[in-house]
């Protein structure tokens, strides 16, 4: 079944609600997945998460440029109940930083924190919510980021070349070509690596000029060429055992689809993030969101990645490491 349009215009409409303020748009039993220092919880806790962003930020604007629905295609690796339909969303929260987030001191001018994140929907309200928000990336346009700086370009990301990502439509029949098959495919390509060559990983599911636009501690890029340089051939070398550990959210939506889940990694190899191996296993939450080219090739691919749950998993503290810097360090032990 593909959600009607009333459907989508509802579940857009809740989520403007809700960076509104309206916390009456959560159900009573809403369950948040958040990105660190958030975390998982109830109800309770994501309105905090709400009001602190709010309070931040009192002129807050949430901006997507994609909004997607669709089923919440099964993924073996996460057996059970499985909440679908899905809206899936990408964009930024736009708003003058008059008072601190997270500790991240205020500019007193315009910032945005991108966002990418799942939502569920039932009897007009929110019952669940995957939040991956580039905490990092608000830092950077702080200026308290104290860690390296990326080896791709920091940017907001854009929205999807030629428009078209908020669908407020059911996506019409095409053909039978699936967005999402095309997305696992190369997934399992990707997994083809032999621990070697990066050319053991077929590269022919992308456009050859693609856009890469990753979270604020990577970058974005651009092409095979860049890619690699910048992104896949650090993390590989920092991560060499990496593996999907299953999707939370799988939704093909027209020729846009999205994946969101945690990768299962291991540091045993180079310094990541300027960081030495620290021999921990880790998990790195993300949501890819991928836009397909007419000749059915992936032309963009947005990246939102929890950053400061990765570092904190590898014993950096970042927010405590800002605020030392920015003239609060801990006096207690």
């Amino acid at each position: 079944m593909t959600p009607d349009k009333a459907t989508r215009q509802d579940a857009f409409d809740l989520l403007q609600a809700l960076a509104l303020g309206d916390l009456g748009t959560l159900a009573p039993d809403h369950r948040v997945a958040a990105v660190h220092p958030f975390g998982q919880g109830d109800r309770d806790a994501a309105g905090a998460i709400w009001e602190a962003l709010r309070a931040a930020m009192p002129d807050l604007e949430r901006r997507d440029d994609i909004f997607l629905m669709g089923q919440n295609r099964p993924d073996a690796r996460l057996p059970g109940p499985r909440p679908t339909p899905l809206v899936a969303t990408l964009g930024g929260y736009l708003g003058t930083f008059e008072r601190p987030f997270l500790g991240i001191p205020p500019t007193g001018g315009v910032v945005c924190l991108p966002y990418g994140e799942a939502h569920h929907m039932a009897q007009g309200r929110i019952t669940q919510s995957w939040l991956v928000w580039d905490i990092a990336g608000l830092m950077m346009q702080a200026g308290v980021w104290p860690l390296a700086r990326p080896l791709g370009a920091p940017h907001f990301w854009p929205a999807p070349k030629g428009g078209q990502g908020v669908r407020l439509a059911p996506a019409p029949e095409d053909g039978g070509q699936d967005s999402l098959s095309r997305v696992l495919d190369m997934h399992d390509a990707l997994h083809k690596f032999d621990g070697r060559s990066i050319d053991s990983m077929p590269m022919h599911h992308w456009a050859p000029d693609f856009m890469y636009w990753a979270s604020a501690a990577i970058g974005a890029c651009r092409g095979v060429q860049g890619f690699r340089a910048h992104h896949q051939i650090p993390f590989l070398r920092a991560f060499p055992d990496r593996r999907g550990a299953g999707h939370f959210v799988r939704v093909s939506d027209g020729p846009f689809a999205v994946t969101g889940g945690d990768v299962a990694i291991t540091h045993t190899g180079a310094p990541y993030l300027g960081l030495p191996a620290t021999g921990k296993a880790l998990r790195l939450r993300v949501m890819d969101f991928y836009r397909f080219d007419a000749q059915g090739l992936i032309a963009e691919n947005w990246l939102p990645t929890d950053t400061l749950g990765l570092l904190d998993q590898m014993g950096v503290d970042v927010l405590a490491r800002m605020r030392h810097e920015v003239g609060a360090p801990d006096l207690v032990l």
